[in-house]
């Protein structure tokens, strides 16, 4: 801690005044930068329409009381396919993520100079681009429907599993890998008595885990023509039919509980 003189005697001085001038240039410049950005969101802020938010909030209420409830019976059919979307696309996405997590791991990968690039790449690309993005340029090539959500689905989830997959096998014990390789065992039998079982728990977690998140990601995929029951909310937007979107935002809400709990009691079981 610094000690500086005063009148004789030295006193305690918690920082130098060289890092104190450091804090207040520091202090100074996150506030101008404040500043700076908040004159940029004012400018394009049309305040009057957010003045009068809360009465358009309260009228939006009103119209979306009480539920249209009949509707319901054809919102099944829409969360099928929800469901389905979400389910098949995390099962093709786990196919293609497990060889590229072992691509990627470094006591694992084929290749360090070659190969692990191109699975981290693959990993990263998939990771950076949203699941509604994925969606909106299937939805181009293929056409719209449940097929273009399950690809886009499962193309957006393959860089969640394989990354927390790779490092899952990145940090196995390597002394039963190297116990199981002195008997004389073959590439496939390390992997499958070596590494397999420690990773096993784990890809089961992701597995569900990443599904949960899906069934989450599958619902507005019908917003950019993707099947599922975002295709209804959409058009009940578009309509103005607000006791309608009451029901299918109460039937997303439900979906989702179910999900939650579901995934729950199976990570529960496996952990």
């Amino acid at each position: 801690m610094p000690v500086r003189e005063e009148q004789g005697t030295k006193a305690w001085q918690r920082r130098d005044r060289g890092t104190q001038f450091a804090i207040w240039a520091g202090w100074l410049a996150g506030t101008a930068v404040f500043v700076y950005c908040w004159q940029l969101i004012s400018d394009k802020t049309m305040w009057h329409f957010v003045i009068d938010a809360p009465a358009q909030a309260a009228d939006l209420g009103e119209r979306m009381v009480p539920p249209d409830w009949a509707y319901l019976n054809k919102l099944w059919r829409p969360t099928w396919d929800t469901i389905n979307i979400a389910t098949l696309g995390t099962v093709l996405a786990l196919v293609l993520a497990v060889p590229t997590a072992f691509c990627a791991a470094r006591n694992t990968t084929p290749s360090a100079a070659i190969v692990r690039p191109i699975a981290l790449f693959v990993i990263v690309s998939s990771r950076s681009i949203n699941s509604l993005i994925w969606a909106l340029v299937l939805v181009a090539i293929v056409g719209p429907g449940v097929f273009a959500g399950i690809i886009a689905i499962a193309l957006r989830s393959i860089g969640f599993c394989a990354k927390l997959l790779y490092e899952a096998i990145e940090e196995i014990d390597e002394s039963q890998v190297e116990a199981i390789r002195a008997t004389g065992a073959s590439g496939a039998q390390i992997l499958a008595y070596g590494i397999a079982p420690q990773v096993l728990p784990a890809f089961a977690g992701i597995s569900v885990f990443r599904w949960d998140i899906n069934i989450r990601e599958s619902t507005v995929l019908g917003l950019v023509g993707a099947g599922g029951i975002g295709l209804q909310l959409n058009a009940s937007i578009m309509n103005l039919e607000w006791s309608k979107v009451t029901v299918i935002l109460l039937v997303i809400i439900s979906t989702v509980i179910i999900s939650e709990w579901v995934s729950a009691k199976v990570r529960h079981a496996i952990i």
